[in-house]
C-alpha cells in the first residue's frame, strides 16, 4: 500500500504536461498585450493615412 502510494505521487512529480499549456497562454497573453498597445499608439496614424488614402481617391 505505502509503494502505490508512492509511486503515484513520484508519478505526479514527474507530469509535466500542463506546464507547457500554461508557458503558452503566458506567451499569447503577452503577445495580445503588445498588440493591443501598439495598435492603441499607431491607431490614429493608421486611421489618418487610410483617411488620406479614401480622400485621394
Amino acid at each position: 500500500m505505502l509503494m502505490m502510494m508512492y509511486s503515484y505521487f513520484a508519478g505526479l512529480q514527474k507530469n509535466e504536461e500542463g506546464q507547457g499549456m500554461v508557458e503558452y497562454a503566458l506567451l499569447i497573453g503577452l503577445i495580445a498585450i503588445v498588440v493591443i498597445i501598439v495598435l492603441l499608439n499607431l491607431g490614429p496614424a493608421i486611421a489618418a493615412k487610410f483617411q488620406e488614402i479614401i480622400d485621394n481617391l
